[in-house]
């Protein structure tokens, strides 16, 4: 059992004053000092008020800020167990997560005080802690010390729970260990330094694990800082990125990330030379995307991870980046990984196969769902669900998903939880959803309705159905009307003939 250390503590011991966040929402920075201070008097609150323990669960439901990290590093001197919930979710589907994780603690921040009220209502929680302002209830808690009695976990022990869709629609909690935390953090140093000069740029989403861990829990494990903005402002990001007394250093975001900051006004006249590393994930990136940031001297480096890989697995490097576009690059240091075909045997070089990984950076399984952990993991190989293939030079290149799933503006839909909720409605006889081409979000989704004899339905209707049980990212953007959907041999709906010939713009 190794032991997992204490990153934060560590660095207020080593060098207390250096900058270890700062908030820009609030005009807060903050060095590992001040940061390790607040951590163990939010540990104390949580702890001392709410009898947290090791195991317990700690939710949070809030934009961007350092606070998310605090409440972070507090539940990992616990062994409490850290649950970031995706704010873009309706009021319905976080109350599925509630009842799943069954947290003891939910905290949250002003913007989400109503939908905290709604989930409680319904979903009991012990306690609510909400922050805001410098006299909300958690700042109050922060300025009050209480001891803390640290627990000593090992890199087997559970600190974090992310909810993912499930294909059945029923949201997945990655398991997400001290372990894996670690491993990422050492697979990211191996490909790009991480030193305790670097200043990363947090504009990624907290409950996903692209903001999480790449590069802030990284950048954390270094020494360096984070620089956290609370809704991404594209014209704000390239002047943040541009500022010399700012010295952002790394950066990951989704390609609508990047070509948002490339349409700004800004972009052609910044200098952005103080930028080492800028990692784009979580969609396919436009070849001319990268070639325009390739004018003004950055490199969009392209990775591929999971969740349930913490998250890295693939990266480039940046001779790849340029010589190879359209690559994930090369397996992590410490992550394996196979192309497997249909019958379980590996595929040959530029055959496409499923890409399985294996490692210490991925997780053990699924909270309260061993049988979906049966089905995902063999032998310890995960099965991401995407079909690749590998070239001579051993670049992965991944080129579909094999399981239905889309990506749309880097958050993953998948179409069966969609396609629950339009089946809702009585004149809907079959639906299915596919994702379809978007010059803006990469993919949106396009529903194709059959529409039971005698009834009638609007595109408005739907859509409107959606907006009222879906979060904004998953709600479909079209929807075509159709006499009946094609189905294969086993009575299933053969998406491939949908997507092609319902695919078009």
């Amino acid at each position: 059992m190794v032991p997992h250390y204490d990153w934060i503590s560590h660095h207020a011991m080593r060098r207390p004053d250096a900058l270890a966040t700062v908030d820009l929402a609030t005009d807060r920075s903050l060095t590992y000092r001040a940061f390790d201070r607040r951590i163990t008097h939010l540990a104390g609150h949580l702890q001392g008020s709410y009898d947290v323990r090791p195991g317990d669960r700690v939710a949070v439901l809030a934009r961007n800020s350092s606070n998310t990290f605090e409440t972070q590093f507090a539940c990992f001197r616990l062994g409490a167990i850290f649950v970031p919930l995706n704010w873009r979710l309706a009021v319905a589907e976080l109350g599925v997560i509630l009842t799943d994780c069954a947290p003891k603690v939910l905290i949250h921040d002003d913007d989400f005080a109503g939908q905290a009220a709604a989930i409680t209502r319904t979903h009991p929680v012990a306690h609510l802690l909400q922050w805001g302002g410098g006299s909300s209830a958690y700042e109050q808690a922060i300025a009050r010390a209480m001891p803390v009695i640290t627990h000593h976990s090992s890199h087997d022990d559970v600190c974090t729970i992310l909810y993912t869709s499930g294909t059945t629609g029923t949201p997945k909690g990655a398991i997400i260990t001290h372990g894996m935390n670690f491993w990422n953090s050492v697979n990211l140093n191996g490909i790009t330094p991480l030193t305790p000069s670097m200043v990363n740029f947090a504009v990624l989403p907290l409950f996903h694990t692209g903001g999480l861990n790449v590069f802030a829990n990284p950048a954390f494990h270094a020494g360096g800082a984070s620089v956290i903005m609370r809704d991404f402002d594209p014209a704000e990001a390239v002047r943040l990125i541009g500022d010399p007394a700012v010295g952002i250093t790394h950066v990951i975001g989704i390609p609508t990330h990047f070509q948002f900051m490339e349409q700004t006004a800004c972009f052609a006249v910044t200098d952005l030379s103080r930028l080492s590393v800028a990692l784009v994930g979580g969609a396919p990136t436009p070849p001319a995307l990268i070639k325009s940031w390739a004018k003004r001297g950055v490199v969009l480096v392209q990775a591929f991870g999971m969740t349930e890989t913490s998250p890295l697995v693939l990266m480039q490097d940046e001779a790849s980046a340029l010589n190879k576009i359209g690559s994930a690059g090369k397996p992590a240091m410490h992550t394996e990984v196979r192309l497997v075909n249909a019958d379980g045997t590996d595929a040959g070089s530029h055959e496409t196969g499923e890409l399985w990984v294996r490692g210490p950076n991925v997780t053990p399984g699924y909270w309260n769902q061993p049988e979906v952990t049966a089905r995902a993991i063999t032998d310890g190989w995960l099965h991401t669900g995407d079909a690749a293939f590998r070239d001579e030079d051993g670049d992965v290149y991944i080129v579909d998903r094999w399981k239905d799933m889309y990506i749309s503006g880097g958050e993953n839909v998948y179409p069966a939880e969609v396609e629950n909720v339009i089946y809702q409605l009585p004149a809907v006889a079959e639906v299915a959803v596919v994702g379809v081409a978007d010059p803006r979000w990469g993919e949106v989704g396009r529903a194709i309705v059959v529409l039971r004899a005698g009834a009638s339905l609007t595109e408005d209707d739907v859509l409107t159905q959606c907006a009222a049980n879906l979060g904004r990212y998953k709600l479909p953007r079209s929807v075509v009307f159709t006499d009946a959907l094609p189905h294969n041999a086993t009575g299933k709906v053969h998406k491939p003939t949908l997507r092609q010939r319902f695919g078009g713009t």
